[in-house]
């Protein structure tokens, strides 16, 4: 084995081993490469080993670094992150829920239906996991406790409809893909449209049937009321200022009217101005609000640098080609190559963030994708679409693993706001159907690439 594959090797065992050690992630990535940058340079410069590392890749990182600050596309995450936390203060999803489950009160699961399509409306107008799944718990536990509902069902609801946020578009993760395999971020807002359709409905259709098959599961309300043309009025009322918003956002890119920077300012002025309607806009919530997106935007970027410099390294050492040999030598077809990669992206979601394996782990599975003869047709239109559908893929696997136990993100996040006697193990079991329907859209993804390269086509024609 040579210098070069011994120290890309060692690069990886060691993060794989520093994460369990709890430093921070950001200075774990920058702490590894700083020390293989310099194994590097002294096994080059003093025992004739060619790593191809000297003082150039110090000047690399330094204007690679630079590129991150003067990258106009990343100015859209702290605008969509202020957008997201402003959401959550300015009352939309309590209206929501009160209108959506008096119209689908009558309906077996109806109070269920109702957060998986609160769920879906928040992930499309926050794009955050966290703040989606602990707000879904907030607002729609304590009525799920009011009308029974089966434990393991209602936090089986709130989960997976949380984690839609990494998927529908605006997703602050799709804008970092975009930007590492410099991809479009319109392509791939469009890409995952009809992705995150065909997860809700496959939601929605599961909670229907139990419904229907588990009556005792999903009590009916005690003091029922027809639907009326009040009712449809309020609901209405509550859905139209949150879908304009959505409408604001994403019509103006996919229209070409704006650049998703532009659209994540007018998503932030979007929001305001919703929490302003709703009597919610205080000098203190402002402020809170903009002290979480400092955090969440310091966070990301703190990763995007120590990132930035450990894949530099890895790169000038050849990890990329070793990667890329490694998985093209597997005895396996196309496909079966893609599922290993799924697989193994699958199980880094258990040990890292979405970031860590966007910023890290994608860009040295692209050049895999690309060499391999997949024939995912861009309809003559699209650029790259091989790489738009495995984004998807990814995104959805992601999704998948954050609902996984025993170490899904999105399950702490749940136990950490429900009541003290609900045990983890209840969310757990609550979780297996979704986790299922997950793994079904992500084969019916699979095998019909035309779900996300279909519609960017047709708005390019």
């Amino acid at each position: 084995m040579e210098i070069n594959e011994i120290l890309v090797i060692g690069m990886l065992v060691s993060f794989i081993i520093l994460l369990f050690s709890g430093f921070p992630v950001a200075y774990v990535l920058a702490g590894i490469g700083t020390l293989f940058a310099a194994a590097g340079y002294f096994a080059d410069q003093y025992f004739g080993a060619f790593t191809g590392l000297d003082f150039m890749t110090l000047g690399l990182a330094v204007n690679r670094i630079f590129k991150i600050m003067d990258n106009w596309i990343l100015v859209a995450l702290p605008m969509f992150v202020f957008m997201g936390h402003m959401l959550d203060k300015s009352g939309v999803a309590e209206k929501l829920m009160h209108a959506l489950q008096s119209l689908f009160g009558q309906v077996r699961g109806g109070l269920a239906i109702t957060v998986t399509l609160i769920g879906i409306i928040l992930a499309a107008s926050t794009g955050i996991i966290g703040a989606s799944v602990v707000l879904l718990a907030i607002i729609s536990m304590p009525a799920m406790k009011t009308q029974q509902y089966k434990d393991t069902v209602a936090l089986g609801t709130i989960a997976s409809a949380g984690t839609l946020g990494i998927l529908i578009p605006p997703s602050i993760m799709l804008v970092i893909m975009a930007d590492q395999l410099a991809l479009s971020v319109g392509d791939l807002f469009m890409g995952a449209v009809f992705p995150g359709i065909l997860l809700g409905i496959l939601y929605i259709g599961y909670l229907l049937i139990y419904g229907y098959l588990r009556k005792d599961h999903f009590p009916l309300p005690n003091n029922l009321q027809p639907i009326t043309l009040t009712i449809w009025l309020n609901v209405l009322k509550a859905t139209l200022p949150t879908l304009l918003l959505i409408l604001a956002v994403l019509g103006s890119i996919f229209s070409g009217w704006a650049t998703p920077t532009e659209a994540s300012g007018v998503g932030a002025l979007g929001a305001i101005l919703l929490a302003w309607w709703n009597n919610k806009l205080t000098v203190t919530v402002f402020r809170e609000c903009l002290h979480n997106t400092m955090n969440v935007t310091a966070y990301i970027f703190m990763i995007f640098i120590g990132a930035s410099f450990f894949a530099l390294v890895l790169r000038e050492l050849g990890g990329d080609e070793l990667i890329e040999s490694f998985f093209t030598g597997l005895p396996f077809s196309d496909y079966g190559i893609i599922l290993v990669i799924l697989s193994i992206i699958f199980l880094l979601g258990f040990i890292l963030d979405w970031i860590e394996i966007t910023l890290i782990i994608l860009p040295l599975l692209a050049p895999v994708i690309s060499t391999l003869n997949l024939d995912i047709s861009g309809y003559g239109v699209i650029d790259n679409p091989e790489l738009i559908w495995f984004v998807m893929l990814i995104a959805v696997t992601l999704q998948t693993s954050f609902l996984t136990p025993p170490v899904g993100f999105a399950l702490f996040y749940l136990k950490g706001v429900c009541p003290p006697d609900i045990q983890l193990s209840t969310i757990y079991r609550g979780v297996i159907p979704f986790i299922f329907l997950q793994l079904v859209g992500l084969i019916i993804i699979l095998l019909f690439p035309g779900l996300v390269n279909w519609f960017p086509a047709m708005v390019y024609r």
